[in-house]
């Protein structure tokens, strides 16, 4: 007798059931940054595709921690560094912010992800040694000019938001430091599967009001918009929250033709 082959059933997620599901890893990015700024976690590594509001909820975290600093007077703790950044540069940041209340947010800086030298210096700040100290050891007149050692004990945190997924670099030796940099880390990986779940995400923050926040937008407006990004969901550049505030932008400009407007500025060319 053959044994009967089980059924596997598959039960289709609710909108709310997605909903929650991305909430909690959003809800985890929170607790995550929360804990860098106590000093409680080193360093975190955020992954995903731009526009599903990564910045937004670190930089949150980090605001409302930086009220408290202000009413006390006390130096600025953290930083949010963008763009391109040199290894000496780097150095010079992290010792700038060397404190354990400090935070260094490198948010897409991915230079420093990409270059052998940067790497190294992380790999420094970020060891789980009791006593992280990282090193310049060549002659700098720059360093020498704004005062900083060719040595130092950093005691900050630091958090890494990024579109680059490892795993998909090429070269090998720059894999095996960003391995090195990323056992060094918490990783949280924010990457919304399907165009279902980034529509949830966008309607799930519109819905709290802190995506149009800056607009006046009545709650039916709001409503049309999301209804147009759901409708056009397939020719969009992208679904995301950087469309939904462009859609907005449009709406502010023309009332009357935001349609027709974002039909031409926002959407793939036939």
């Amino acid at each position: 007798m053959t044994a009967k082959a089980k059924t596997i059933k598959f039960t289709k997620e609710t909108d709310a059931q997605i909903i929650e599901r991305i909430s909690k890893r959003f809800n985890i990015l929170d607790v995550m940054t929360n804990a860098c700024i106590n000093g409680d976690v080193r360093a975190m590594i955020v992954v995903g595709p731009p526009g599903v509001g990564k910045s937004y909820g670190v930089e949150q975290q980090l605001n409302k921690a930086n009220v408290y600093t202000e009413l006390s007077s006390r130096p600025k703790t953290f930083d949010v560094v963008k763009g391109a950044m040199s290894a000496i540069g780097l150095y010079t940041k992290l010792f700038n912010y060397k404190e354990k209340d400090n935070v260094l947010v490198f948010d897409d800086c991915d230079s420093v992800l990409q270059d052998e030298l940067s790497l190294n210096i992380l790999k420094a700040a970020l060891d789980s040694k009791a006593t992280r100290k990282i090193c310049w050891n060549t002659d700098s007149y720059k360093l020498r000019n704004e005062g900083v050692p060719d040595e130092f004990e950093f005691k900050g945190s630091a958090i890494f938001i990024t579109n680059i997924k490892f795993e998909n670099i090429k070269s090998k030796k720059l894999k095996d430091h960003l391995e090195a940099v990323q056992s060094r880390c918490h990783y949280l990986d924010l990457t919304l599967d399907t165009v279902r779940d980034k529509i949830l995400r966008i309607k799930q923050i519109a819905g709290t009001g802190a995506l149009f926040q800056d607009y006046d937008f009545s709650g039916k407006q709001i409503e049309e918009m999301l209804d147009f990004m759901v409708t056009n969901q397939d020719n969009l550049n992208e679904l995301s929250l950087r469309m939904a505030l462009k859609i907005g932008d449009l709406r502010r400009v023309s009332p009357v033709n935001w349609r027709d407007m974002a039909e031409v500025t926002c959407m793939k060319r036939r």
